[in-house]
């Protein structure tokens, strides 16, 4: 059963994310150092938030709510500040591959980056906050046997999916405010950030958690879709798998009979 438990839940987190590096990433090399240096920049904001919080500690004395709230909204913005600090650096590496390419254009998009990007920050991110999780999932012992929620597994696994996507979709307006300088799409994605953060404290009420979680995943997607170019129109199209007739071009010349010699 244990076993059951934890690679079901392992695959409803990191399912979505695995399908997407397997089509879309793995095999171009550009996009999977990308991966690579998201993670890093994410762990940069581990880091600085544990070195935060263990200062924090050590000078309150205390590990109370109001402490554990202003910890997870500093580790927040440590995150934002370092996928800043990502755009920033992929930037000059996107102006620096179009400047050696042939044609005068990077081989990757900067849409591309913020897309693997975002998706390395779910990745590494939902890792961190699951991997204790799974392991007590592989046994042994019974979830709920002194009356807690018996959906805690199942619960966590739905949420780090949420998380895994946000980020995905954070990546990619992030970068798109950034690279116009819109104010309002960054403070929208710290805001957003910050509200599903504090969503999670109401655990285990997962009712006012997961849900409104989810609603917001959805929206963000969608948003993220029209920030990537998407339209309804290529949705369709797409789903009807119809190839547009490939247009020919006939020359007037072609059409002319050989002058008589």
């Amino acid at each position: 059963m244990g076993a059951a438990v934890f690679f079901g839940c392992a695959a409803i987190a990191f399912g979505p994310a695995a399908a997407l590096v397997l089509l879309t990433v793995a095999a171009e090399p550009l996009r999977v150092i990308v991966l690579v240096a998201g993670a890093f920049f994410w762990l940069l904001s581990l880091l600085a938030a544990s070195l935060l919080w263990f200062v924090s500690v050590q000078l309150s004395g205390r590990e109370d709510a109001a402490l554990l709230l202003l910890g997870a909204a500093a580790a927040v913005l440590l995150q934002e500040l370092c996928r800043f600090a990502c755009f920033k650096i992929l930037k000059k590496a996107d102006e620096g591959l179009a400047t050696l390419s042939e044609d005068g254009q990077s081989p990757i998009s900067l849409r591309q980056m913020a897309y693997v990007s975002g998706l390395s920050f779910g990745i590494i991110s939902g890792i961190f906050s699951i991997i204790n999780i799974l392991a007590d999932s592989a046994g042994p012992g019974t979830v709920g046997i002194h009356g807690d929620s018996p959906y805690y597994f199942i619960t966590s696994a739905f949420l780090t999916m949420a998380l895994v996507l946000l980020h995905t979709f954070w990546g990619i307006i992030f970068f798109d405010a950034c690279e116009r300088r819109h104010a309002g799409g960054l403070g929208l994605v710290v805001g957003s950030h910050l509200l599903t953060s504090g969503l999670t404290f109401l655990n285990p009420w997962y009712e006012a958690s997961l849900g409104p979680i989810f609603i917001l995943t959805l929206c963000t997607g969608l948003w993220a879709f029209g920030t990537a170019g998407g339209s309804f129109h290529n949705v369709l199209k797409c789903l009807s798998c119809k190839q547009e007739p490939e247009g020919q071009v006939m020359l007037y010349s072609a059409l002319q009979v050989p002058a008589e010699e």
